[in-house]
């Protein structure tokens, strides 16, 4: 891969030497033409003029979305851009500072978003429709097999709308997109982007390329990228074992015909990271991991007998990773992760039709998957092989009451399958005896979730909306069947297979603003849960084996997955308004606020919950530059569950500038931009405390980072 670095890095040179031009990002372009289409050319942009032009949004908001496309979402995104200025190796770890988004940040790599306090289970996350079919939601210590570097925006989607992926996403789903499976033809027939970034932090790389090209009504797409990093500086020292290195590469190709596409693609992932935290460091203990991921995806707008599109998606993965200590002749496999999972999805969107109440438009579809997984150790086994299928069935609806009023609703049924081997552990979950009792278990469940809501448009741009939420989810095989130690985070980790459905009821109050000099987004929610199935630390200590729990200086946290009833209230507020136009530009001022308050019925508070924080800063942007000046406070985490410890207040302070430029070259203009980004620059000491090792392991101190890219 180190051509890839070289191709990735190659404008951190080359950029500073040209003449400075207009941002501008590639769109996902979808086809809707009576035949194959091209995207559109780059126009050269003349120099700026003495009046402002218009100007990007600086509070990020969704895109607009196709009708087949799920209502009731309350969503974020981060453009290509956007995704490369931050250079975080997880999504986890990219999302962070999002306002109702926060990270797991067990290492660089293994950080897994956490939206509203929940994650795991609870969190959907996905590529290209298809979900990353990794097993990030099994372990802290698990990598997402998604790297922002192969992403082309990253989208944050809350609410009712999650509905049409699945009670598994009832935190959230966050989506990345890429050209994997090209939806459009290249104009002049190719297209192609490369872009990197330098961290000082960990004197860390990183580069991608992709092209694209295609002629007549065939459309491929090829990408590949790299990262590398040392282990990351701390205040005052180095915080060992955490170094990584990834790297992957996919090639994909489309029919493009003249109502829709259909194509495949083909994707190949691989890391190897480090694990920080005392013990962690002393055995080098590392992962292996390797996902090798086909997908298929179609489109058809038939536009007519009532159908207005129909849209699948497949993809199949096979995935694995071993966790390792020591290196080279000394390294030994503790555990081997393997999880192969078939994943479809079929919607079919209907033209709008006249009601007696209005206007109605939605979509209907269905959704399989299948997973076999099972977790080997060296001693005893964390997961025996289990599978898990489902078979579910959605349905959207928007109705459109009045001009400015328009009702929504969501219900979808599930069918769920569960197989695997239990174990029944003693009361006090301490020997004798010294091995659980075993058996075969095949469990069945059928949750039915639904939503409804009601938009309205008040003056001003503004839009108010209420939803109402029900969902139920089935547990997963982990929940059920884990039964032995963890290696990596240093647990021992007992399932429940006697476990019922999980059911949450949310009401949620919104406010959005998205035009005008000032915008904006506000949420509160409340949502109340039977059979919350969270992590519970027993406080008793292992080694290996269960015949080992209870005994003195044993270096694994035993923990059982427990339900009980819970209540979570919270909120989440950004705003940003441009102050005054200055230059070629304009001068503004943002501030974000988010809050989760979570709580048990029985009284105590639930585990792992992020605490509040606000943030505000200045920024500027015109036609090529971009400058931007934040802090984030995240106050000190005191509500603490069983075996918890409190975790410190931190300021995060951030800066960015970068500079786009625009090169005249015929047919294929090259678009150049460069950035300069200081994070953390108060070198405060900074512990998650949604981490499970953030009493032994710092994030990283300060860091500069430089980045470009380069698109024709």
């Amino acid at each position: 891969m180190r051509a890839v670095w070289v191709a990735g890095l190659a404008c951190l040179v080359g950029a500073p030497l040209v003449e400075v031009r207009a941002q501008e990002e590639l769109p996902e372009i979808t086809v809707r033409a009576p035949k194959p289409m091209k995207r559109r050319a780059r126009v050269a942009t003349p120099p700026a003029a003495p009046t402002p032009a218009p100007l990007p949004d600086p509070l990020p908001t969704a895109p607009e979305q196709p009708p087949a496309d799920a209502p009731l979402a309350s969503a974020s995104l981060l453009t290509a851009q956007q995704v490369l200025g931050r250079g975080a190796a997880s999504l986890g770890d990219t999302l962070g500072t999002t306002p109702g988004v926060s990270a797991t940040s067990f290492s660089p790599v293994a950080s897994r978003p956490v939206i509203r306090g929940l994650g795991g289970f609870r969190v959907r996350t996905q590529e290209n429709g298809i979900g990353s079919a990794d097993m990030a939601n099994l372990g802290e210590d698990h990598a997402v097999a998604i790297d922002p570097l192969a992403a082309q925006s990253v989208e944050v989607i809350r609410g009712p709308g999650t509905l049409r992926y699945g009670a598994q996403a009832i935190g959230g789903v966050v989506s990345a997109s890429n050209n994997r499976i090209p939806t459009a033809i290249p104009k002049n027939g190719i297209a192609f982007e490369a872009r990197g970034g330098l961290n000082s932090v960990s004197d860390g790389r990183d580069g991608a390329v992709q092209l694209d090209t295609g002629g007549g009504n065939i459309a491929i797409h090829a990408d590949a990228y790299a990262r590398q990093a040392g282990d990351y500086r701390i205040p005052g020292g180095v915080q060992a074992n955490s170094s990584y290195r990834a790297e992957g590469h996919a090639i994909g190709g489309s029919y493009i015909f003249d109502r829709g596409f259909v194509g495949m693609s083909f994707q190949d992932t691989a890391m190897t990271y480090f694990i920080p935290g005392i013990d962690s460091a002393r055995v080098k203990n590392h992962i292996d991991l390797r996902q090798k991921k086909w997908t298929s995806r179609g489109e058809w707008r038939v536009g007519e007998d009532g159908i207005d599109t129909v849209r699948y998606w497949l993809g199949y993965t096979d995935y694995h990773h071993n966790e390792i200590n020591g290196v080279g002749a000394n390294a030994q496999i503790g555990s081997r992760f393997k999880n192969r999972e078939l994943e479809s999805r079929v919607e079919v969107a209907h033209l709008p039709f006249a009601s007696p109440l209005g206007e109605l438009r939605g979509s209907a579809g269905l959704q399989w998957s299948q997973r076999d997984l099972s977790v080997a150790g060296a001693t005893e086994s964390l997961l025996a092989p289990a599978r898990n299928a489902n078979l579910a069935a959605f349905l959207f609806e928007e109705l459109r009451i009045a001009p400015r009023l328009r009702a929504q609703g969501a219900l979808r049924i599930e069918q769920t399958e569960t197989s695997g081997t239990g174990a029944q552990f003693p009361a006090n979950y301490l020997p004798p005896p010294d091995q659980p009792t075993v058996f075969p278990v095949d469990r069945r469940f059928m949750p039915v979730s639904a939503s409804a809501g009601l938009l309205y448009d008040l003056p001003h741009d503004i839009v108010a909306r209420v939803t109402v939420q029900h969902v139920e989810r089935a547990p997963d095989p982990i929940e059920l069947f884990y039964k032995g130690p963890h290696d990596t985070p240093r647990t021992f980790e007992i399932g429940d297979p006697t476990m019922t459905l999980e059911k949450a009821d949310t009401l949620e109050l919104g406010f959005k603003r998205a035009r005008g000099d000032t915008r904006f987004e506000a949420s509160i929610y409340y949502s109340r849960y039977r059979n919350f199935i969270f992590k519970n630390f027993t406080g008793i200590r292992c080694n290996e084996s269960f015949a080992s729990c209870g005994t003195p200086g044993a270096s694994y946290d035993q923990i059982v997955y427990t339900q009980r009833d819970a209540r979570f209230l919270g909120g989440e507020l950004q705003i940003a308004h441009d102050v005054v136009r200055i230059w070629n530009g304009v001068f503004g001022v943002e501030a974000q606020y988010d809050i989760v308050h979570a709580t048990f019925a029985a009284g105590g508070f639930v585990p792992k919950i992020p605490p509040q924080r606000l943030g505000g800063g200045i920024y500027y942007r015109d036609a090529n530059w971009t400058a931007r000046v934040n802090l984030l406070h995240a106050f000190a985490q005191t509500n603490l569950g069983a075996f918890e410890t409190p975790t410190p207040s931190f300021n995060l302070l951030n800066a960015e500038v970068s500079h786009t430029t625009t090169l005249p070259n015929g047919d294929w203009p090259v678009t150049l931009t460069v950035g300069l980004k200081g994070e953390n620059l108060l070198d405060d000491d900074i512990r998650f405390h949604q981490s499970y090792k953030k009493d032994e392991v710092l994030q990283p101190g300060r860091n500069v980072r430089l980045f470009a890219s380069m698109k024709f």
